[in-house]
């Protein structure tokens, strides 16, 4: 069991075993009645077959979409260890629902101004669609800052004192020092120990289970997502002694704000490394001769990313028709750049802003409407109509 002392890591936790259920055998049935049932049945898997994708890839992601109303036995994508801590830790369960809505707002504020822009897919288990069945560098950022999120969050959580089985960092106690001097650990450190070993028996059971080279792929950049936070954490103090002089300190181990967190993970997005798994699918080595090999804090992949230009369903790209763009600048935000050359179109608009807000004695701010007319470029649509479609 989780204590607050981290003497026990959350991945011991014992497992129950789920008793089989004994079959009932039902009446015997007329043979007309039996081909009927199979008749039945076989549409009934045809009509699946037809409906469901190649592969079911869901995720602890969709924990994001539920808020408050996080039911483990209804969270699809779940693995049964994933389930039992759910079932046994649900006051952690809604950090990791923050954690989750975090993790995407940053994801998509990275990648605002590209042509994959980290978006979400309504009321869609699986969150991202079919975009993260590649193995893919964009695949890797999102299980990289998606770990990343669950550590931010649990770790922020135990300190503020929101959940029963942890507090503040048991371990930064007595006395240290820095390039400042000597100080005292004292006040609240922030419990990285803590949301480090839950995020990792959490997010990292699914892969465990299916021991296959995507799974050590994820493996890989969920460690890197929980390295990050830990890398942003910052020395804060406070000055004791005559006037305010700094000639005693107490120090304690703060979380940075997740936005640099989600900075660094960007780097390493546009460093990531090609890789393929070895024979015994252990480890990793270059993708091709003279290739670089991957560090323990590099990104890793296995596939190239999906042309992005356009509609592919097969790929889960949305392309880049309608996104806005730039129409003076030269980056990836840029009409040349976001629209594949395409093209744009321009509309004018009108926006309402509110401005010349003025402070009222005592207590009112009153602000004018200011109308503001600009023009808003959006990229074209692909010409060739059967880009429009493909699966």
């Amino acid at each position: 069991m989780l204590r607050p002392s981290g003497a026990e890591e959350a991945a011991q936790l014992p497992l129950r075993r789920a008793r089989a259920p004994v079959p009932v055998p039902s009446p015997a049935a007329p043979d007309g009645s039996r081909a009927s049932a199979r008749l039945g049945l076989a549409c009934l898997l045809l009509l699946l077959l037809l409906t469901l994708p190649a592969r079911v890839d869901t995720s602890w992601w969709y924990i994001g979409a539920l808020g408050a109303r996080v039911i483990c036995d209804n969270i699809p994508g779940l693995v049964s260890r994933q389930r039992q801590l759910c079932q046994r830790y649900p006051d952690i369960m809604r950090s990791v629902g923050e954690g989750a809505r975090e993790w995407i707002r940053e994801c998509q504020h990275q990648f605002r101004h590209h042509r994959w822009n980290c978006t979400t897919l309504d009321r869609d288990h699986t969150v991202f669609g079919r975009v993260m069945l590649r193995s893919s560098r964009e695949a890797a950022f999102v299980y990289a800052i998606s770990s990343a999120g669950v550590v931010h969050a649990i770790t922020r959580a135990c300190s503020q004192g929101e959940l029963s089985v942890c507090s503040c960092d048991p371990y930064t106690r007595g006395r240290h020092h820095d390039q400042r001097g000597d100080f005292d650990w004292g006040g609240c450190s922030d419990n990285i120990h803590y949301g480090v070993r839950f995020a990792k028996a959490f997010v990292d059971a699914k892969e465990k289970r299916l021991k296959d080279a995507r799974a050590l792929m994820n493996l890989h950049n969920n460690r890197c997502g929980r390295t990050a936070v830990r890398r942003f954490l910052k020395l804060e103090c406070k000055c004791h002694g005559v006037s305010g002089s700094c000639t005693l300190r107490t120090c304690w181990r703060a979380l940075s704000d997740f936005r640099r967190t989600g900075d660094y993970l960007r780097r390493r997005y546009d460093g990531a490394v090609q890789v393929m798994a070895t024979q015994d699918g252990a480890n990793f080595t270059a993708a091709r001769q003279g290739y670089r090999r991957a560090t323990r804090t590099d990104l890793v992949y296995f596939d190239n990313s999906p042309d992005y230009c356009v509609l592919d369903k097969a790929a889960g790209s949305l392309g880049t028709a309608g996104r806005v763009c730039s129409k003076t600048s030269k980056g990836t935000d840029g009409c040349e750049i976001m629209c594949c050359g395409r093209g744009y179109d321009t509309t004018r608009v009108t926006r309402v802003t509110q401005c010349e807000c003025k402070f009222h004695w005592c207590c009112a701010v009153r602000c004018k409407e200011c109308r503001n007319t600009v023009d808003v470029h959006t990229c074209k649509a692909p010409k060739k109509a059967e880009w429009l479609d493909q699966t």
